[in-house]
């Protein structure tokens, strides 16, 4: 396969509305990340929560919890990342906003509405991580730029494998992962990547874990993949 042009094209606007996001998180992206965003993605504005900081603060939320959602508006609101593969797409643009019960959830906010009707909804927690919150919250990666590089892997990976196989529940356990190190920069923790001599495999544990059902657990295993492939940057 022909190796074609990576970097990221020059910058687009639709009128107004820049569609190439600033990255300046203190978390930096991978050079494979930055494309992604850059090529594969795009941001119109968001002010949530600038529109309602004034009354959050009102009702006794936290300054410093509104202040990190307006941070996170800061640097990624109204981005529009392609669906993810799980989690019926992730969400539909990444957007702050206080969840209910934020007075008893302090620390908690949420990190954009949904693409469809799901049982969950996608937040970031005290720490910054990045989850899913259902019957219980799920911390699927410790910031959202690992939410961030796990679909960008995904789509890397996905348009070079040359087999791409889904495995599901207990034969998760059956795969050879001590032959396997870890993706760091995808920061896991319920979900995980895997990279192997000539394979990529994603694991999805965060609905299993929400919903406490063992069976939801999926694996994406990404096999035949060359250098490029296996890191694309």
């Amino acid at each position: 396969m022909s190796v074609r042009s990576r970097e990221p094209s020059s910058r687009r606007t639709v009128g107004r509305v820049d569609l190439q996001p600033v990255v300046d998180s203190a978390e930096p992206l991978t050079r494979r990340g930055k494309w992604f965003i850059s090529t594969q993605c795009v941001r119109g504005e968001s002010t949530w929560v600038e529109e309602h900081r004034d009354r959050w603060l009102e009702i006794g939320i936290p300054a410093m919890q509104v202040e990190r959602a307006a941070e996170f508006e800061r640097r990624w609101g109204g981005l529009v990342l392609p669906p993810s593969m799980e989690y019926d797409g992730g969400p539909k643009m990444l957007c702050a906003d206080m969840p209910r019960g934020a007075l008893e959830r302090g620390g908690w906010f949420k990190a954009g509405g949904q693409r469809v009707s799901t049982a969950i909804a996608f937040m970031i927690g005290p720490s910054g991580e990045f989850g899913i919150d259902g019957d219980r919250w799920v911390p699927l990666h410790s910031t959202i730029e690992g939410w961030i590089e796990s679909v960008a892997l995904a789509h890397h990976a996905s348009c070079y494998a040359q087999q791409i196989s889904t495995i599901r529940g207990d034969a998760i356990d059956e795969l050879p992962l001590s032959a396997f190190e870890p993706v760091t920069e995808v920061r896991g923790l319920a979900d995980t990547w895997w990279r192997g001599p000539d394979s990529l495999i994603a694991i999805y544990t965060g609905g299993a874990e929400c919903f406490g059902a063992p069976r939801l657990r999926v694996a994406r295993v990404y096999a035949g993949l060359d250098e490029w492939g296996l890191s694309g940057g």
